[in-house]
């Protein structure tokens, strides 16, 4: 069994706190960015298999650390776009939208 739903994602907690500590938001190109990342077809197969082979039982020790590494990152990621959504939808909500007249 992973270690991940044992132990909580420090590194991910970190960074959270870390980006909320700014008094800023992500400035919009930033913002769009880390909403454009996400894993390769290669990773995404990689964890597939390390998702399967964990619920059937037979992941081995440096699987295991491999599988983890795969959760923590995704779950950093997964912070920052929330982030990165928060600091558009703030952007979004000061400016007008040109596209939809109120009259």
């Amino acid at each position: 069994m992973s270690s991940q739903l044992v132990t909580p994602n420090r590194e991910a907690a970190i960074w959270a706190r870390l980006m909320d500590s700014q008094p800023q938001d992500l400035a919009p190109e930033a913002a769009r960015y880390l909403l454009s990342l996400g894993f390769g077809q290669r990773d995404q197969a990689r964890m597939q298999e390390l998702a399967d082979r964990s619920q059937a039982g037979i992941l081995t020790a440096d699987e295991a650390t491999e599988f983890d590494s795969y959760l923590h990152v995704g779950n950093l990621l997964a912070v920052m776009q929330s982030k990165a959504r928060l600091a558009l939808g703030h952007i979004s909500l000061s400016k007008p939208n040109c596209d939809h007249p109120t009259s």
